[in-house]
């Protein structure tokens, strides 16, 4: 028989995901470049070989799943029985039995249009039947995808069981819950805590112990608490001790009373006490277990421990680990392959002749050279694999230790850190955080002293009042530039301009006006006599023109003379005209 390892089984995709990664995989492994002027013969080689390849691709890929999944009639009866107990077997094989029929289909659909390929006798009709045959393909995986989803939830399971060699002599710890089976030992199976109650009615938890119990080859220990502080009394333990009786056939078995640090076997109340003494006695007499007379499973030790003191703990482990032996040997014994070993061993005692002792005597050089190995190999320095499988989940990596051109005490020493080919750690006061204390005390004992305390300044009334009039100066400019903003951003109809001059709004008495508002003394200002600039206007008054008339006629000399022909003059002016 196989055996298993379930953490390796592929991840199961689910169906878009499958067939996605199938067509992804034809697109990018086969040619994709084929033109309608191709003889008919390389069209049809074309797409053929896209119908196959996809076929090749799905085949494969469902004869994985199917191959590394477990057959329960080729494992171990334990695992057959276990998943059986977790999802169902008929359910299981369902599964992957419809996947194998999708295997087939998917065969038989290729084979059928590699058949119509070869007599398509244009490209378009090659294209269509490929389209044809990848569709049903695809059509054919999206009816799987309920059975693809189960079968990863399966393995999502399996991957998170224990892995369990069901040949391996293993220790099997059992019991009502809370009775201390867990905190007995670590390594070795501890079965879920069981009820009794009758089997159809136990739970998918308990059914994985009682299946533990059944097939695999280990040494019970079937754990008592007399406490009762597990919350079930001692008539409910030993009667579940008898309903599984029948799982303890030919196995070594031994009686567990636990916590005896709280409560000793003798201070239990009479008929309580009387229940273990008929249960001690059928130990002793051999009638628990249905066993050889002449084996020695038929007496099964009763036994008192305390994992609380840990009183009695190394002498039940030390107990299951012999009895566990004992047992294989035996059962090899049974078998018919010892007998070809016991005829050729033969065991000589040698006769004493004359009265001297003769020990054992190893040879010098044979001293010498085990002596050297184990110095050798004392010398050899451990990989960093070996020893990790030898701490196992107490190993962490430390590179730093095989420094040897480092003091071992500075090997661990943070690694230094480089900036512009400088040391970084350079530059670190180790000291900085006491010289900053001692600054901040400095700074409070100057505070306190008032080093920084500001004098205070007495003003005057001039300048409390000049203080006055600035921040009502400062208060007005304020309002006229928030004026001056708000007419900016105004959205009311501009008026168009008016050709007529303006009229000024500015003068002398409002300037005085304002700024006795403000509080300026404008008094002296009253016997002022303000001047009024003249503006430039383009055509010159009278005064002006006469002014300027003398250099207009200094400007004209320059000028060529007038003709002053045809013009009248005083006298014969129309007698001229009538003469022309």
């Amino acid at each position: 028989m196989s055996l298993y390892n379930f953490k390796k089984i592929a991840v199961v995709p689910t169906a878009k995901d499958f067939i996605d990664i199938i067509l992804s995989k034809t697109q990018r492994k086969t040619p994709t470049v084929v033109h309608k002027h191709y003889k008919i013969s390389r069209i049809r080689a074309f797409y053929i070989r896209k119908v196959k390849y996809t076929q090749q691709n799905f085949h494969d890929r469902l004869s994985r799943i199917i191959q590394e999944f477990p057959k329960l009639d080729d494992v171990h009866p334990f695992y057959a029985d276990l998943m059986n107990v977790l999802y169902d077997k008929d359910h299981y094989k369902l599964g992957l039995g419809q996947l194998n029929t999708a295997r087939h289909l998917i065969d038989n659909v290729a084979k059928d249009y590699v058949r119509l390929l070869k007599y398509g006798d244009s490209l378009y009709r090659c294209k269509q039947l490929k389209r044809a045959a990848l569709g049903r393909m695809a059509t054919i995986m999206k009816r799987q995808g309920a059975n693809l989803a189960y079968l990863e939830q399966v393995r999502q399971h399996l991957a998170r069981l224990p892995s369990i060699d069901p040949y391996t002599r293993t220790i099997i710890i059992c019991g009502f819950p809370n009775v201390g089976k867990s905190s007995f030992i670590n390594k070795v199976i501890d079965t879920p805590g069981i009820l009794d109650h009758p089997l159809e009615e136990r739970n998918v938890i308990e059914m994985q112990a009682v299946t533990a119990l059944a097939h695999l080859r280990a040494a019970i220990l079937y754990f008592i608490d007399p406490s009762e502080q597990c919350g079930h009394s001692i008539e409910e333990q030993i009667s579940l001790f008898e309903s599984i009786k029948p799982l303890f056939t030919n196995k070594p078995l031994i009686v567990v009373l636990n916590k005896i640090d709280v409560i000793q076997p003798e201070e239990l109340a009479e008929n309580k006490r009387r229940l273990l003494e008929e249960l001690q006695v059928n130990c002793a007499k051999g009638n628990l277990v249905n066993a050889d007379s002449n084996s020695d499973l038929s007496v099964v030790p009763i036994m008192r421990m305390s994992t609380v003191t840990e009183e009695g703990v190394q002498e039940v482990k030390i107990e299951a680990c012999e009895r566990l032996l004992g047992h294989r040997v035996t059962e090899k014994m049974r078998s018919k392959k010892v007998d070809g070993i016991l005829n050729r061993l033969h065991v000589a005692m040698p006769a004493p002749r004359d009265g001297k002792a003769r020990p054992p005597v190893i040879p010098p050089s044979v001293l010498a050279k085990k002596q050297q190995q184990a110095e050798k190999e004392n010398r050899k320095r451990k990989l960093e694999r070996e020893i990790e499988v030898e701490l196992g989940d107490d190993y962490v990596l430390d590179l730093q230790k095989n420094y040897a051109d480092i003091p071992e005490e500075e090997r661990h020493d943070p690694i230094p850190e480089f900036w512009e080919g400088h040391n970084i750690a350079d530059y670190i006061d180790p000291e900085i955080f006491d010289k900053l204390a001692d600054l901040e005390k400095e700074e409070e004992l100057k505070i306190a002293g008032g080093m920084y305390a500001v004098p205070k300044i007495e003003l005057d009334e001039t300048m409390k009042e000049i203080r006055d009039l600035a921040r009502q100066i400062r208060n007005k400019k304020a309002i006229l530039k928030d004026d001056s903003l708000l007419r900016k951003q105004s959205t009311k109809p501009v008026m168009p301009r008016n050709t007529r001059a303006k009229q000024r709004d500015r003068s002398t008495t409002r300037l005085r006006d304002e700024m006795e508002k403000l509080g300026v003394d404008m008094s002296d200002t009253k016997e002022a006599h303000f001047t009024r600039t003249r503006s430039r206007s383009r055509s010159l008054s009278a005064p002006a023109a006469k002014r300027m008339r003398p250099d207009s006629r200094a400007r004209s000399v320059s000028r060529p003379a007038r003709d002053e022909q045809g013009i009248q003059d005083g006298v014969c002016g129309p007698k001229m005209l009538l003469a022309h």
